[in-house]
């Protein structure tokens, strides 16, 4: 390395030391200036607080007598800027917009939205009194706030919109729509302007759909140097269904990632509960059992901080949410397009909401119909036959009759194939005996294994076939399991004594609570019980004949599950369990049909015909990788044997 370049580098070393050192000292200044300044305000604000309403400070004569209002303005118009500073409080103006669907109540204080009504909807009460709109949350809860920071001659002042009364522009209104424009002065001919639309085109999509543009009218020159401005929005939810309990369990925090055809959920908790995103996100709802109030943003948020805390029973109220976000800014950036929806949990609504390309933002999953087959089924099965049906039929009851039906008819098939399975085992009985007589020891079990095996296959038996309905029917339970408690189409519907089929039904309420069964009597869960403790008693009885190895699951089958069914849905949807009623007893019916079907003497026949068909014909290929696993599993054991002898 030269002279010259040695020089160089260390003339840039001496250049960048001194330059480190002066930032250094220039930023230790600037941080000085802030804290005197602020001890400085501190210190007026305190002299104010501890100043009655007139202060007389005349020990000259002639000096001013200062008031205390007069003092806040000063220091007011000192921290905010005198724009600011006259719309920090004062009396809020209330601005209606409405249609079919909705009724929304705005703030000037803070631009906000402080109360929405669903008016096709009503809070549960017994059924002569139902007559409350369901309110989205609690308007004295209410909080939408978007916080940035401004110049203030050598100062940076954090706005709140939340703490400024907003002007409040005339609404505009044709017969599609209705906007509202509210703005907040921040300088000459600069405001921060909040617009509202709310649409009456009696459209699904757009039925309960706000949109909410914010836009920056000439604020770049105010905006102090930032990269985000945050939001933050909260509310507290009220109880809308009949039971507590049940509607806190599905009440909770939604948020989807862009591009994901799933949802994220903080979960149920009885206490509170968050979750800290710092990846972008698409929307956040806060939902509530049949109801959801979800903020959108097409172009994302960059962060979102989620939290809610569960109320008390009997407080009236189910949760409190909140979400802190932000979104980025910087000069080049003059507004942001963003909307609410509040309504009902409703899978023909929700998935017709899409974004700005008419993407599907996967609002539907809001839902909880279950995951895999289980969502399958509700999607592409439970809920079509509903709607259909819903067109034709007024009551759910009769629905729900009707879809047991057609379950019914659809696995029954596969029942008659699994009765005649069991037929036949119970005639192949001797048989059977006459193997475990044949192979009495433990050592011959593979002998006998194998020999039965054989039996099944000349008989023509498939020891499977009994269990097929029930693989069958297991994916429909589970999905009635989930449909039922989140189906909004039956909430408020009635049937015989139930007044609402969303919920559970009573018909003796207790003094006392019953710890895992609550304080009430639900008779469809009695029912549904009852039935399926006959239906087990039948079903086990009809096995045991034909399968020695259900006798010891006696207890735990017939009397078992049905009172511990009694314990776990008696909080449960009575509709759900009118569908296991029913269910149960079309399964008996369906039984006794098919007994009066099957001949034992017909299927003795069938046996002898099959045994002599499988006889003459070839082995096939599972049959005979079977037979050889066995064969060698055989070896196996006989090694074994010899070692211990040994």
């Amino acid at each position: 390395m030269d002279k010259k370049s040695i020089i160089g580098i260390v003339l840039t070393s001496l250049i960048f030391v001194g330059f480190a050192i002066y930032t250094s000292k220039q930023q230790q200044d600037y941080q000085q200036k802030l804290r005197e300044y602020n001890a400085y305000m501190a210190q007026q604000e305190q002299t104010v607080q501890s100043t009655p309403d007139v202060v007389n400070t005349s020990a000259v004569e002639g000096e001013a007598v200062v008031s205390r209002e007069e003092r806040e303005q000063q220091l007011a118009v000192a921290r905010y800027g005198a724009t600011l500073a006259g719309l920090r409080g004062g009396e809020a103006q209330i601005v209606t917009l409405e249609n079919d669907c909705l009724k929304v109540d705005f703030s000037s204080l803070g631009g906000q939205i402080v109360d929405v009504q669903l008016k096709e909807y009503t809070r549960y009460a017994p059924k002569d009194e139902r007559n409350e709109l369901v309110k989205m949350f609690d308007p004295e809860s209410a909080k939408f706030d978007m916080s940035f920071f401004v110049k203030n001659g050598v100062n940076n002042v954090k706005v709140n919109t939340s703490e400024y009364n907003f002007e409040v522009l005339p609404v505009e209104q044709n017969d599609s729509l209705q906007r509202l424009t509210m703005r907040l002065p921040l300088g000459e001919g600069a405001y921060y302007v909040y617009e509202y639309t709310l649409y009456r085109e009696s459209v699904p999509s757009r039925d309960y759909m706000i949109d909410f543009k914010v836009r920056l009218e000439n604020m770049a020159p105010l905006m102090a140097s930032q990269s985000s401005i945050a939001i933050d929005w909260s509310n507290r939810s009220y109880q809308n269904e009949r039971g507590f309990k049940n509607e806190n369990m599905y009440t909770t925090i939604a948020y989807r990632l862009p591009g994901e055809s799933s949802i994220e959920e903080l979960g149920m908790s009885e206490e509170s509960k968050s979750d800290d995103v710092s990846s972008s996100v698409n929307w956040v709802a806060f939902k509530q059992q049949f109801f959801s109030s979800v903020f959108i943003a097409p172009k994302n948020v960059t962060y979102a901080k989620m939290e809610f805390d569960t109320a008390k029973p009997g407080s009236g109220y189910i949760k409190d949410f909140s979400a802190e976000m932000s979104v980025p800014y910087d000069a080049q950036i003059e507004g942001y397009d963003f909307s609410f929806y509040f309504g009902p949990n409703k899978y023909a609504v929700l998935k017709k909401i899409t974004d700005e390309n008419g993407d599907k933002i996967a609002l539907e999953r809001l839902i909880p119909l279950g995951w895999g087959i289980f969502g399958w089924v509700n999607r592409w099965f439970v809920i079509p036959v509903f709607d259909f049906l819903r067109q034709f039929i007024p009551s759910f009851g009769i629905i729900i009759l009707i879809l047991a039906l057609l379950v019914r008819l659809i696995i029954f098939p596969l029942t008659y194939k699994s009765y005649l399975s069991t037929a036949k085992i119970r005639v192949i009985q001797p048989e059977i005996a006459a193997l475990n007589e044949k192979y009495p020891r433990e050592e011959d079990a593979m002998k006998k294994q194998q020999a039965t095996m054989e039996l099944y296959k000349k008989a023509g038996i498939n020891p499977m076939g009994g269990c097929l309905p029930m693989l069958i029917q297991m994916p429909i339970l589970i999905a009635m399991f989930r449909f039922f408690p989140a189906s909004i189409e039956l909430r408020g519907q009635s049937f015989l004594w139930a007044d609402d089929l969303s919920s559970y039904d009573s018909v003796l309420n207790l003094p006392f609570n019953i710890p895992f069964y609550g304080d009430h009597v639900s008779l469809f869960c009695l029912l549904m019980a009852v039935a399926l403790f006959i239906f087990s008693y039948i079903n086990y009885n009809q096995s045991s004949a034909s399968q020695p190895q259900m006798v010891g699951m006696k207890f735990m089958m017939v009397y078992m599950m049905p009172l511990m069914m009694i314990f776990w849905f008696n909080d449960y949807s009575s509709g759900l369990n009118y569908y296991y009623f029913l269910s149960s007893l079309l399964s008996m019916a369906q039984t006794f049909l098919i007994r009066t079907m099957v001949d034992d003497n017909k299927v003795h026949a069938m046996i002898q015909a099959n045994a002599k068909k499988n006889t003459q014909g070839k082995k096939s290929r599972f049959q005979q990788r079977y037979e050889e696993l066995m064969h060698q599993q055989e070896e196996m054991q006989k090694q074994q044997a010899k070692g211990k002898r040994k």
